[in-house]
């Protein structure tokens, strides 16, 4: 037994450290222990949330997202909107191909001359040109292009130009080639456009569009605030409802159909669209309407809207099948044409409004217009005779230096009308160039993005910045204008604002070449006295129809145009006043 004294091993075995335990690290401890019990509480909370959540939606797969908004960033927009619909292919956004540019060069050809420009890194060496198994070189295949593998090129995808690639919320042209837009596609485009607001440019070439997307389209571009240019190449419409992209609200300038099977039935609607006697379109400015199937019927349509249309300054009808019946219509705008009946109805109202604007306007109040019973008093034929003679006494009393008054008012408006022909006059010219190739918008918008401080980049902002201005000026109504009555009928001056028409390939003959030929000599005649009115046409392409260049009247017509062109330069005379030509 072991002594009293001594413990025994188990019991000093049992609890040797309970001695160490102070009431601090007993605390200590206690708190340890309440935190891993909060956390794994905590921690089972989360996992029933969870499950919870999950179970509501397995409850209600159905249940909709809540809405996307679309921040004008177009990559991340369109893949969002692209992934909530469900889409199994998203078309990739890439930026469009250019042509690679050579090193040392700016993108305008043209060498760096700068200082303080930081140091180019140096050229690596080419590497040695492989051998084939003879010890001949084998040709490197060239550099101005990559490899993609095999159907990658077909894929769809949407093909934009940034004004700054490090920053994607500066797309300015969108391009879509070759793959079918169908409605929902278009949807999703009407909520990404109009937050983009540096757009200017959109180019659905070959797409398959159909009447529906046409509409939403339609509606689309009313809502981009820098829209001004559309191209849909090759578009083959069933319903032809192109009428719908030039309404009141529509902000394009520059508008391509070309190639879209257009028959007379959308040229009607198209010339409607143009200019009637209610209505007309005071944006576009280019309109290309190439290879389609416009005859003499919708030729007369288009030339309609054109009587009444003083916006529109470029216009191709090349390649279709227009003849002398068509032509000879058109001719007929370019030089003057007789009011219709409706068309005289609405210059007597116009007239009647100018004179009396405040005719349809209720007289102003007075004391006895709360009265139902008694009407207003009326002033007597006393009153009214005596307002006549105080009028002609004060009439006598005038400034004897009347005279001199009227003769300086006349001098001033002959040296204002001298200022608008001018200024009128160049600006047709600074449009010329644009007007032939369509694309004023895009000149006056690549030009916003330009940086630098040379003279040559500034007169080139202050001509688009004339072009826009010329685009939004003040709309003339030809039924104001000045008419002569003629064997019963009021002639006026026929449209002098469009100054580029393509008719080239054609089935033109000899009948309509010469009444467009007349129209180019009253042109010239009427412009000697007025150029208040346009410059009238400075292009004229007539090339590849059922005449002959070498024939007369072919000939006269092309003197004619030749100096009206605006670029057109003299050739060089010798000493003794002889033209080298």
């Amino acid at each position: 037994m072991p002594s009293p004294g001594k413990s025994s091993p188990a019991k000093t075995g049992s609890r040797p450290n309970s001695h160490r335990l102070t009431p601090a690290s007993r605390a200590s401890f206690a708190r340890v222990a309440n935190k891993i019990k909060m956390g794994k509480k905590l921690e089972k909370g989360l996992k029933e949330k969870n499950a919870s959540a999950v179970s509501q939606d397995e409850e209600n797969p159905n249940k909709t997202p809540e809405p996307y908004s679309c921040t004008g960033n177009f990559q991340a927009d369109f893949t969002e909107l692209c992934r909530r619909n469900s889409m199994t292919y998203i078309p990739p956004i890439i930026p469009r191909a250019r042509p690679p540019t050579v090193m040392g060069h700016t993108e305008s050809g043209k060498p760096d001359k700068g200082k303080g420009k930081a140091p180019q890194a140096p050229v690596e060496p080419d590497p040695d040109p492989e051998q084939d198994l003879d010890g001949e070189g084998i040709e490197a295949p060239p550099k101005t292009f990559t490899m993609k593998d095999k159907f990658e090129y077909f894929r769809p995808s949407v093909q934009v130009e940034m004004e700054n690639f490090d920053k994607p919320d500066t797309v300015t042209e969108i391009y879509i080639r070759g793959w079918k837009i169908v409605e929902p596609i278009m949807e999703i485009f009407k909520q990404c456009w109009p937050k983009m607001a540096k757009l200017h440019t959109i180019n659905l070439w070959n797409c398959g569009l159909s009447g529906e997307v046409i509409t939403i389209l339609a509606s689309t571009i009313t809502e981009i605030p820098e829209m001004r240019n559309l191209v849909l190449d090759g578009n083959t419409v069933v319903e032809e409802n192109w009428h719908e992209l030039m309404g009141e609200e529509s902000p394009i300038q520059n508008l391509s159909l070309r190639h879209c099977g257009i028959t007379d039935k959308g040229a009607e609607q198209i010339g409607q669209a143009l200019g009637s006697t209610k209505r007309c379109n005071t944006k576009l400015i280019s309109l290309n309407l190439s290879g389609n199937r416009i005859t003499d019927v919708g030729a007369e349509h288009i030339a309609l809207g054109l009587r009444m249309n003083r916006n529109l300054m470029s216009l191709s009808l090349a390649s279709n099948f227009i003849g002398d019946k068509g032509a000879s219509k058109i001719a007929e705008i370019l030089s003057r044409f007789p009011l219709t009946h409706e068309e005289v109805v609405e210059r007597r109202k116009h007239f009647s409004e100018k004179d009396f604007p405040e005719r349809n306007k209720s007289p102003p109040g007075s004391r006895r217009d709360g009265s139902k019973d008694r009407p207003a008093s009326v002033r007597s034929q006393s009153h009214m005779d005596k307002d006549k003679k105080g009028s002609k006494a004060s009439a006598k009393k005038k400034d004897p230096k009347g005279k001199d008054a009227k003769e300086e008012e006349k001098h001033d408006k002959t040296k204002k009308k001298e200022k608008e022909d001018k200024t009128l006059t160049k600006k047709a010219s600074l449009l010329f160039m644009a007007a032939i190739s369509g694309s004023t918008a895009s000149i006056a918008a690549d030009t916003k993005g330009t940086k630098g401080k040379g003279k040559g980049k500034d007169k080139t902002k202050q001509a688009a910045q004339e072009v826009e201005d010329l685009s939004g000026g003040e709309v003339v109504n030809p039924l104001t204008d000045v008419a002569d009555f003629i064997d019963g009928q009021l002639w006026v001056s026929g449209n002098r604002v469009l100054i580029n028409l393509n008719l080239s390939r054609n089935k033109i003959a000899e009948s309509g070449m010469n009444n467009l030929l007349k129209a180019m000599q009253y042109q010239t005649t009427i412009l000697m006295d007025n150029k208040s009115g346009g410059t009238g046409l400075m292009r004229i392409a007539l090339l590849k129809n059922k005449i002959s260049q070498e024939h007369e009247v072919m000939r006269k017509l092309n003197d004619i145009m030749l100096h009206k062109d605006p670029y057109y330069k003299q050739p060089p005379q010798t000493p003794d006043g002889q033209s080298t030509t």
